[in-house]
């Protein structure tokens, strides 16, 4: 049995046995093995029986950037001192100067030295009190910088003396915690030390072509593999769950005859607010609920800019409008789009140019908001948009294609409010019940776009269905998610568990 198992040993393993009776440092000096080498190999060696793992927590003390950099240059009282060493005395101002260091590292290099009584401050005017061996010899605190990195529980009393000193100065030293692998020989093992391992040498650990083409393996013997012993969980790539439901999203518009709408996550106030029958005074077009950027844009063409400019001021397709004068300054303002709708009114102004204005299209992606970031509030979040353009479309089918959107996504639980939207009416905004927190979230908004936006855009009144639920809280009641900032925080372990079908 035994000699089954020496036959299975790769060349780490034989080479980490011998040694298993000392620390992870001594193992990988006497092979010449990485740690990260050397800890594979006995997880190896666990895998056979013959050694036992296990983990325990530490609490080990690092260098931190600071620290890392006095490691390399000097610790900043040393340098002070060496200047003075040379010089005896110096101005204060001048050793500021001369040493190159900076004003906080100065303070700190004449606090550590005037509490070991090497200087002395008289007249502002520094004044070397040292010994000669004080000057030649390493302080504590510099030899504890060369020791790390060190268990917590292993330090001696003169080294936690200088962690204390070290740990009330910026970024030199931090304590990292983390695991440490711990093992212990069986039976099995003790027996395996003893065995000389030499006779395994030219085990060959694997077949090449080369040793094919030439029959050098004729006469050797091959290194048993245990395919029992277990590998490494690999975790292959996969797009982030996120997309995984948009994609999903993007599949049940598709199945449903939709045609997918795409534009740019820059647009005009004139397309994202204006075509929309969005007044310029409207509190959403506000800083505090967008994103300005400091560009002025292009519109289109003038027969369409004077088409949403009476639909705003008034007497058109039989509405008094908001009753003030429409400028084009503000529609040319340029923002981060607040919403996928600025792509429906896009598409109907193409779909106006046509003869047959008839069609159902869809869009999913990005938008962004000026809001406070909250567990159910963020920045920017992912907006599924639709529209449907039929003479005899109605509220009935609105609300039919959202109850199949939802289902399809895996909510049965959606509820539909009455609403108000500046281009919309009737309108109805949208919730699903978050079962964590016992509360309905609102997730958008939906209606029959008012007479003001399809006249203006289509160039006649046509019933268009439109709607613009956000993704994200849906996915917090899929994923169980109770803060809404999880969805975008890339935590490596809930990524690779997380899928959405």
């Amino acid at each position: 049995m035994s000699n089954d198992i020496l036959d299975m040993l790769s060349l780490n393993e034989r080479k980490v046995l011998p040694h298993l009776n000392k620390g992870l440092k001594e193992i990988c000096k006497s092979t010449g093995l990485k740690k990260e080498a050397a800890i594979r190999a006995i997880e190896f060696l666990s895998n056979k029986n013959i050694v036992k793992i296990s983990f325990s927590d530490v609490e080990k003390v690092v260098l931190d950037v600071n620290g890392i950099n006095y490691l390399k240059k000097g610790l900043p009282e040393r340098n002070l001192l060496n200047l003075l060493a040379e010089k005896k005395n110096l101005i204060l101002d001048e050793a500021k100067k001369i040493s190159k260091l900076t004003a906080n590292e100065v303070q700190a290099a004449i606090g550590a030295l005037k509490k070991k009584a090497m200087i002395r401050i008289k007249d502002n005017k520094l004044f070397l009190e040292a010994k000669p061996e004080e000057i030649s010899n390493k302080t504590l605190d510099e030899k504890f910088l060369e020791i790390l990195p060190i268990e917590l529980n292993k330090l001696k009393p003169e080294e936690k003396f200088s962690l204390d000193n070290l740990l009330r100065r910026k970024n030199i030293l931090k304590i990292e915690r983390g695991k440490v692998l711990n093992w212990e020989l069986t039976e099995l093992g003790k027996k395996l030390m003893s065995e000389k391992l030499e006779s395994r040498e030219d085990l060959i650990e694997q077949l090449t072509p080369d040793m094919i083409l030439r029959e050098s393996w004729k006469g050797k013997r091959f290194r048993r593999y245990d395919i029992l012993s277990k590998v490494p969980e690999i975790s292959g790539g996969k797009k982030h769950f996120v997309n995984q439901a948009v994609e999903h999203a993007r599949k049940i518009w598709t199945e449903l005859g939709f045609k997918e709408m795409s534009g740019n996550l820059v647009q005009t106030s004139f397309w994202n607010f204006d075509a929309l029958f969005t007044p310029q005074d409207h509190p959403a077009r506000e800083m505090q609920d967008t994103f300005f950027l400091n560009l002025s844009g292009n519109l289109p063409d003038k027969s369409i800019i004077n088409e949403v400019k009476k639909s705003h001021e008034g007497n058109f397709a039989g509405s008094k409008g908001w009753q003030y004068e429409w400028k084009e300054d503000e529609a040319k303002k340029v923002v981060l789009r607040t919403h996928t709708t600025c792509l429906s009114s896009r598409t109907l102004y193409e779909l106006g140019k046509l003869k047959d204005k008839k069609g159902k299209f869809f869009a999913i992606g990005k938008c962004f908001r000026n809001e406070t970031v909250d567990w159910s509030h963020g920045f920017e979040f992912n907006q599924t948009e639709g529209i449907v353009v039929d003479k005899n479309a109605n509220f009935r089918n609105l609300l039919g294609y959202l109850k199949i959107f939802f289902e399809k996504m895996g909510f049965k639980k959606v509820r539909f409010r009455p609403s108000y939207f500046p281009y919309t009416e009737p309108s109805v905004e949208i919730d699903v019940f978050h079962p964590e927190r016992k509360v309905w979230l609102e997730i958008g908004g939906a209606g029959i776009f008012r007479p003001e936006v399809t006249k203006a855009l289509l160039g006649e009144v046509v019933p268009v269905l439109a709607w613009g639920p956000g993704i994200d809280r849906v996915l917090m009641d899929h994923y169980k998610i109770q803060d809404l900032r999880e969805l975008y925080e890339n935590n490596l372990t809930k990524l690779r568990k997380m899928r959405f079908w």
